[in-house]
C-alpha cells in the first residue's frame, strides 16, 4: 500500500472507533470511555498486520462487532472492549494474562470464552456442530456476554461473506440457521435473529431470496400507501383521547415469508399479511397495561378483529421478556393486518432484548427473567452423559418452540413450550415431582401423561412413593430437562439389572462347563444379535433369554465354531433370504429427489448399500454423489454437519419406466366438471389414472387424483392443461 492509501485507512478506522462511542446504547463514563479507547488501541496493535478475505485492514472487524453490541444490542463498556479485543488472543501474539494484566479478570474470562467456541476440535465420532451449540451453551454458565458477542461476531460475519467461496458461504449459513439464528431467538434478539436468518436465505437458497426480495421492493410503495391508509384512519381517534404515540410499518422478513410459501403451499402473491403496524406509545410504568388496551379498543372499533388472533403477552410476558399486545384486523381493501401494540418501554425490550436492561455497573445485580432463563438452561446441560447431537436436536426444538401458560393448582404461572404435557409439568415443578408421578389432572379431570396441554390449563401432579420412570416415559414426554432426567434413571436402572444379569449368565454357563469371558461373551452378543454386551446382560436379567436359548447357544459352542457356521450356510434359503434375493434383482435402479431423478453416483465403500437398502446420496466435494444407507454409521454426521448436501434417494424397478403422482385440485363446483378433467387427463393427455376422488362443499369442490406419467415433463403440461379448465382454481402436486 502506499504512504496516502495507508494514512486514508488510518483515518477511516478513526472514524469508525469516533462512531462507536457515539452510538453506543448505555451511557459511557470517563472510565468507561478510557477502558473502550486501551482496548481499541491494543486491537489496532494485535492485527495491524493482518488483512480480511476481502482485502481490508482485519481491525474493521472487532470494531463492526463493538458497534453492534454497543448499539444494536446495548451492552457496557465491559462488553465493548471484549468485543474489540474477541480475536486477540486467538489469532496474535496477545495472551490471555496480557489481557488479564491490562484489563481486568471480567474482560479476560469473556475473551477466554470466546477464545475457547473457536478452539473447538472437531471429534470424529460426534457432529461438531452439535458440539459447538453445547459448548456455546455452557459459556453462559461463565458469562451470558460470552454468547452474545459471540453472536454479534456471527452476524457481522454474515454481513460480509461474498469474498468467500461459495461452498464456505452454504456452510457457514446453514450452521448458521442451525445454531445462531435460534439462540438469538431465545435470548430476545429478534432483530439479529431476523437478519440471521435472511442472510442464511441469502446464501442457502439465493435464487429465493432474490426473487422474494425483489417483489418487496417492486411492491413498497403500495405497501406504504397501505400502511398511511390505515393510520390514517385510527389517527383522530388516538390523537382525541391525548395519546403520545408513533405509528410504523413493517414488512415481515423474506425468510418468514418463505416459510409461510411452504408451510401453506402458497405464493408470494397469496400470502394475506405481508406485513404488520406497530403503535408505540409513551407512558408512566403505572398506565402501561390501561393504554395498551385503550388504544386496543380503538384500534377494534374501526377495523373488525380476527378472534383466534389476540395475543397478550402484557399480562403474560415470554420467558425472553417480551412485551406486546398483537391483535390481527381486516384492514382497507380487505386485508388483514397484524397489530402490535408496544409501549417505548416494551418496544426497547423488543428491540434490544435483555441485554439493554443489563446492570452490571451496579454490581451483580442482572434482570430476575436472565437469571430465571440461565437456571433453566443449566437445569438442561446437568446431564452431561447426553449425547451431543440428541442434546441439540433436543434443545433446539425447546429454542424454536412457542410458549403455553399453564397454572398450579394454587394459580402460581408456568411457562413450558408449545406441545408439553403434565410429565413435562412434573418435572418444571422439580425433579423429585417427576420422578414420582403417578398420574396427572387437568383442569380437575384426570387425564393422561400424554395429554397435550394448552394456555391456561390447570395443573395438578398425583405423586406416589411407589412410582417410577419406565421406558414408556420418553413417549410422553417432550422437553429436554424431562427427557434427560428419564433416560438417567432408565440407564442406571438397565446397569443394575445388567449386574445381577451377568452373574446369573455365569451360573448358567457354569453348569454347561463354559466360563463367562470375553471370548464367550463376545460370541453370545454375535449368536443373540446383540449390540453390546450391556444388552445381552440386561436381557438375561430380565429374563427375555432364558435357559432353553442359553442352551442352544451351548450347544452351538461346544461345537467347533467355524464348523457351526459353516454349516450354518450350507442351509438352504429362508423366506428372508429369497425376499432379500428378489428385492435385489428388481429394484435395481437408483432415483434421486423428490422429482425421482437418474443421476451419476457412486456407492459408498463405508457401508456397501445394495438394491432393496434404505438409502441417501451425499453430494461430495471431489467425488459426485456418494450413496450411503439409511443406517450407515456416518450418517448422523454427515446429516447434521452438511444437511445442505444431503439429497434423497430410493431403488426402484428399472423395468417400471413410469411415476406415480397425486394432484390435488380445488375450485368451483361446475356441472360436467368431472368429465372435463378426466377428458383432459384420459383422452387428450392420455396419462392413466390410478385413482380419482372429488368432494363439494358449498359450491366449491376438491379433487384428488393419482396419475401415471413418465415424466415430470409429462406432470407439468398436464397440470397447466388442467389449470385451463372452467372453475378451476388452483392444481397441485402433493
Amino acid at each position: 500500500m502506499t504512504q496516502a492509501a495507508i494514512e486514508e485507512e488510518n483515518k477511516l478506522i478513526a472514524q469508525e472507533y469516533k462512531e462507536l462511542l457515539r452510538i453506543s446504547y448505555q451511557t459511557l463514563t470517563d472510565d468507561d470511555k478510557k477502558l473502550i479507547r486501551s482496548a481499541f488501541e491494543v486491537a489496532v496493535d494485535a492485527h495491524k498486520t493482518q488483512r480480511r478475505k476481502s482485502g481490508e485492514a482485519y481491525i474493521f472487524h472487532p470494531i463492526a462487532v463493538a458497534k453492534i453490541v454497543a448499539s444494536e444490542i446495548g451492552l457496557d463498556a465491559v462488553s465493548i472492549a471484549s468485543a474489540l479485543l474477541h480475536d486477540v488472543v486467538e489469532d496474535t501474539e496477545y495472551t490471555l494474562d496480557d489481557i488479564d494484566r491490562m484489563f481486568g479478570e471480567t474482560v479476560a474470562r469473556i475473551v477466554d470464552g470466546l477464545t475457547k467456541i473457536s478452539h473447538l476440535k472437531k471429534d470424529m465420532n460426534i457432529s461438531q456442530q452439535a458440539e459447538n451449540f453445547r459448548k456455546m451453551l455452557l459459556t453462559l454458565n461463565d458469562d451470558v456476554r460470552v454468547i452474545i458477542i459471540k453472536i454479534a461476531d456471527r452476524y457481522h460475519n454474515m454481513l460480509t461473506m461474498d469474498s468467500m467461496p461459495e461452498h464456505k458461504q452454504v456452510k457457514i449459513a446453514s450452521e448458521t440457521l442451525y445454531i445462531y439464528a435460534p439462540l438469538a431467538h431465545r435470548i430476545g434478539l429478534y432483530n439479529i435473529k431476523t437478519e440471521l436468518e435472511d442472510l442464511s436465505l441469502k446464501y442457502t437458497e439465493p435464487e429465493v431470496y432474490n426473487s422474494i426480495k425483489d417483489k418487496i421492493e417492486d411492491s413498497k410503495e403500495d405497501q406504504q400507501a397501505y400502511i398511511d391508509a390505515f393510520s390514517g384512519t385510527i389517527d383522530n381517534s388516538l390523537k382525541k383521547e391525548g395519546l403520545n404515540y408513533i405509528i410504523k410499518g413493517r414488512m415481515k422478513s423474506i425468510f418468514s415469508m418463505r416459510k409461510k410459501m411452504i408451510a401453506q403451499n402458497v405464493t408470494f402473491e397469496e400470502i394475506y399479511d405481508k406485513f404488520a403496524i406497530r403503535i408505540i406509545y409513551k407512558s408512566d410504568p403505572q398506565n402501561e397495561k390501561f393504554l395498551a388496551w385503550k388504544i386496543y379498543s380503538i384500534v377494534t372499533d374501526h377495523f373488525t378483529p380476527n378472534p383466534v388472533r389476540l395475543r397478550d403477552w402484557i399480562s403474560s410476558p415470554k420467558s425472553t421478556g417480551y412485551e406486546a399486545l398483537h391483535i390481527t384486523v381486516m384492514g382497507p381493501k380487505g386485508k388483514w393486518v397484524e397489530v402490535q401494540i408496544r409501549s417505548e418501554r416494551m418496544h426497547e425490550i423488543a428491540e434490544k432484548g435483555y441485554a439493554a436492561h443489563f446492570k452490571y455497573k451496579h454490581g451483580d445485580q442482572k434482570e430476575q427473567g436472565i437469571e430465571v432463563w440461565l437456571n433453566k438452561l443449566q437445569e438442561a446441560l446437568e446431564n452431561a452423559n447426553t449425547n451431543a447431537v440428541d442434546f441439540v436436536e433436543e434443545f433446539k426444538l425447546n429454542l424454536y418452540s412457542k410458549e403455553i401458560f399453564v397454572f398450579t393448582p394454587k394459580g402460581e404461572l408456568r411457562s413450558l413450550p408449545k406441545g408439553a404435557t403434565p410429565l413435562d409439568f412434573s418435572f418444571n415443578i422439580h425433579t423429585e415431582v417427576g420422578m414420582r408421578t403417578r398420574g396427572a389432572k387437568v383442569n380437575g379431570k384426570l387425564v393422561p401423561l400424554n395429554t397435550t396441554l394448552s394456555s391456561g390449563d390447570q395443573v395438578e401432579i398425583i405423586t406416589s412413593d411407589q412410582a417410577k420412570p419406565n421406558q414408556n416415559w420418553l413417549d410422553y414426554a417432550t422437553t429436554a430437562r424431562a427427557r434427560a432426567k428419564i433416560k438417567s434413571v432408565l440407564r442406571e436402572e438397565k446397569k443394575a439389572v445388567a449386574e445381577d444379569g451377568k452373574e446369573i449368565l455365569r451360573r448358567k454357563l457354569k453348569s454347561q462347563k463354559i466360563s463367562l469371558n470375553e471370548d464367550s461373551i463376545n460370541k453370545m452378543v454375535s449368536f443373540f444379535k446383540l449390540k453390546t454386551s450391556l444388552d445381552l446382560f440386561y436381557r438375561v436379567g430380565i429374563g427375555s433369554i432364558d435357559n432353553t436359548m442359553i442352551k442352544d447357544f451351548a450347544s452351538s459352542y461346544s461345537n467347533a465354531f467355524i464348523s457351526f457356521f459353516k454349516n450354518r450356510m450350507r442351509k438352504s434359503p429362508t423366506q428372508e433370504d429369497i425376499n432379500k434375493d428378489e428385492i435385489t434383482s428388481k429394484y435395481d435402479m437408483l432415483v434421486f429427489g423428490k422429482e425421482e431423478e437418474k443421476l451419476e453416483y457412486k456407492l459408498s465403500q463405508c457401508c456397501n448399500p445394495i438394491p432393496g437398502d434404505e438409502v441417501f446420496g451425499f453430494v461430495s466435494v471431489s467425488e459426485g454423489i456418494k450413496v450411503h444407507k439409511k443406517n450407515c454409521p456416518n450418517a448422523i454426521s454427515l446429516q447434521s454437519n452438511y444437511a445442505y448436501r444431503i439429497i434423497s434417494a430410493k431403488w426402484i424397478d428399472s423395468s417400471q419406466q413410469e411415476y406415480q403422482a397425486d394432484i390435488v385440485m380445488t375450485g368451483i363446483d361446475n356441472l360436467g366438471l368431472v368429465n372435463d378433467i378426466t377428458e383432459v387427463i384420459s383422452d387428450i393427455m392420455h396419462v392413466n389414472m390410478r385413482n380419482l376422488n372429488f368432494s363439494t362443499d358449498g359450491g366449491t369442490f376438491k379433487g384428488k387424483i393419482t396419475v401415471v406419467v413418465k415424466n415430470k415433463a409429462v406432470l407439468k403440461k398436464l397440470t397447466d392443461n388442467l389449470m385451463n379448465i372452467n372453475g378451476i382454481d388452483k392444481v397441485t402436486r402433493i
